[in-house]
Formats: structure tokens, sequence, C-alpha cells
């Protein structure tokens, strides 16, 4: 890729980026189906197989899933600069308005306030919804993959643990391999990174270094190295996304004293009503950790070294998947991952977001014009997200 077209791609992701990060509200789940219709549907970058492969490999891999997955794409259309600029787009509106507005938003209450971060439910729901949907029809072909996707769903439903999520994708992969048979994958399933195996073992190197020295190495009550050991230690041992992470955060800053357990709430609750990766809440914890420096400081420290091992992590796998992908029993392996891909957004498509977000009839009404807006007259997710916010807001200013 010559340089001028390097830039342009560059320029491309941190425009789609950005406007992903200021729109994408819901959480992680609902990060997926708006990559899905943006980057897949519309845009192109990358295609339903290749797409999943990522989903896939983000799902195996402990941290941030949706921002790995974010990180991932930026990454093969504009090589380094483009998984920066990716990172730096998507996360950078969320980190600023807790960083900055942590305490406008946590203030939030009454009956508006309730609903406008219900209406963002509904909008998770729609969106995830079309994403299920769309994928189903091109990953899910014949009675075997409907087989997997619902077997896997079912199974995550009854089971609903982070280890169950790995175990479903990893039974596809197996059935995959033994009953699928697909034609030779070609450029349609090859995920192709500019960097070879000797470049990934490096990464990977690099990432267990960094994790060990934070676990062996004490650093004291306070200071910027506590601050990140405390951060990386967290991202590189969660599997399973924003929420499981709150555990681990709260025993490293909360048990220790660094902030008040109401604080830690404060700001984990700001982070639900906004857009982009929940592992931004990084810097609110950052900001308010004391450590000698100025709060800014303390804010970045925090959000860079708790997305950097699942960075790491998924830029080390892609060259070793990438030499792998392409033979014949890959192919047959990955056709049933991607059927159990599908039933594992179809299990997060009821719970949490069914579960949590539709709670009436109305509910219900409002989220099926939302997916329609979505699957029929194919709007933006920014139109979605207008239309449930005011739905579930206009009600209750009339009355």
């Amino acid at each position: 890729m010559d340089k001028s077209n390097q830039k342009h791609h560059v320029g491309d992701v941190f425009r789609t980026f950005i406007k992903l990060g200021v729109t994408s509200f819901g959480g992680p789940v609902a990060h997926i189906g708006y990559f899905h219709k943006e980057l897949v549907e519309r845009k192109r970058w990358v295609s339903e197989d290749q797409f999943s492969q990522l989903l896939a490999i983000c799902q195996f891999l402990p941290g941030p899933s949706s921002s790995q997955l974010g990180f991932a794409l930026g990454l093969l259309r504009a090589g380094w600069s483009g998984a920066i600029v990716a990172f730096l787009a998507f996360t950078l509106p969320s980190a600023l308005l807790l960083f900055g507005f942590s305490s406008v938003l946590t203030s939030i209450s009454g009956l508006a306030g309730d609903a406008v971060i219900h209406g963002l439910k509904l909008v998770a729901f729609a969106v995830v919804a079309d994403a299920v949907w769309g994928m189903s029809k091109k990953l899910c072909p014949d009675m075997l993959r409907r087989s997997i996707a619902l077997l896997a769903a079912c199974t995550l439903l009854l089971m609903g643990s982070v280890c169950a999520q790995l175990l479903v994708v990893l039974v596809g992969a197996i059935i995959g391999l033994l009953f699928c048979r697909e034609p030779s994958g070609g450029s349609r399933y090859s995920i192709k990174v500019g960097y070879g195996q000797r470049t990934g073992i490096v990464i990977f190197t690099l990432f267990t270094l960094l994790l060990a020295v934070f676990i062996l190495v004490p650093g004291g009550q306070q200071g910027l190295y506590s601050l990140a050991a405390a951060f990386y230690r967290a991202g590189a041992l969660v599997f399973g996304g924003g929420h499981v992470v709150l555990p681990l955060l709260e025993d490293s800053i909360v048990n220790t004293g660094w902030i008040t357990q109401q604080s830690f709430l404060a700001g984990y609750g700001a982070s639900q009503a906004i857009p982009g990766p929940m592992f931004a809440f990084s810097s609110y914890l950052g900001a308010l950790i004391p450590t000698g420096y100025n709060s800014g400081l303390g804010a970045l420290f925090a959000l860079v070294f708790m997305f950097l091992p699942g960075f790491l992590l998924i830029a080390a796998v892609l060259p070793i998947w990438q030499s792998i992908s392409g033979s014949d029993k890959a192919v047959n392996a990955i056709a049933g991952v991607n059927a159990a891909v599908v039933g594992v957004l179809g299990a997060a498509l009821y719970d949490p977001i069914f579960t949590s977000g539709i709670t009436s009839s109305n509910d219900l009404a409002i989220a099926l014009v939302a997916f329609g807006m979505l699957a029929i007259w194919r709007l933006s997710p920014l139109y979605v997200v207008l239309w449930c916010i005011a739905a579930s807001t206009i009600p209750l200013l009339v009355l």
C-alpha cells in the first residue's frame, strides 16, 4: 500500500470510528451490531466470514472484545496506524466524557433521565437484532449450521457463563471440522495482516513480560506504576467484557482504599449512559486515584494500560490465524465457528438485552420500529438512537 493510499485509509478509519464512538450506545454486544452494520454491510471492509472470524478470536481472548474487534478491523484496513486510530476515535469520546463530565452524567435522575437510559437499551436491542438477522442469513445457510447456532444459543441461555461462551465456539469448530464441507476458502475467508508470525511472537512476549512484571514487582500504595499495574492486570485477566472486569477493578481500587465505593459505583453508573466501550470507565477511575501527578495523566495511564493487554493479544494472534485459516480443514471449522457466533449473539440478544430492555408492550413496539428502521428502511443507527430516546421520553414529558 503506497503512502497516499495508506493516509486515505487511515482518514477513513478515523471518520468511521469517531462516528461509531459517539453513536454506539448499548454496551459491547451492541457495538458488534454497530460494527457489522457500518463495516460489513455499508463499507464492506471485510466479508461476513472475516468479520465472524475476528469476532470469534476476540471472544476467546481476555480483554474488551468489542474494542479488540475495532482494533483488528482498523489494523486490517490501514495497518498499525489504522489500528491505533480506530482505538483512539472509538474510545476518546466516552473517555473524555467520563473524565470531564462524570459528575453531570451521574446526577441524571428522575423519570426523564431514567427514560433516556431506557431508550438506549431499546437501541441496543434493535442493533443486535439486525446484526443477528443479517449474519444468520449468510452464515447459517443450511440445516447443520442453523442447528449449531440454535444449540449454541440454548447452551448459553441455560449455562450463562463466560466458559460456556468459549465452549460453544470450540464445539462449533469441531462440528464444522467433522461435518461441514465448504468450498476452498480463498479471499472470502482469509484475514491478512502486514506482518508475520515472528512479529506476533515478539508481541506476545511483550504481553507476557509486562504481566509478569506487574504481578511480581510491587509498586507501593500510590504512583503511576501502581496505577498502571492494577489496570494492566485487570485488562489481561478478564474474559467477557466490561461488566466482568468490575470485580477485578473493585478489588484493586476500592479495597485498597484508592477511591470510595460510592465514587466507584457513581462512575460505573455514568458509563452506562454514554456511547463507546465500557473499559473507558478506566479514565474516570484514573482521574480520581491519587498518584501525586495531574489527574489527566492518571486518566491517560489508566486508559492505556486497561486496553493495552487486549490489543497486544489480538495483534499477536492474527498472524498465526492468518497462516492456518486458508486450509480446507480450517475453512470447514470456520464455518462451524461462524454458526456458533450467530448463536452467541442470539443468546445475548435475549439475555441481557431483551430481558433488561423490553419491559412492556410499549417497549416492544418501539424496539420493533427501531429494528424496521435498520433492517427494512436501512436508516443510520443515529436515527434509531433519536427515535428510541424520543419515544421513551416524550410520553413522560407530555404527561
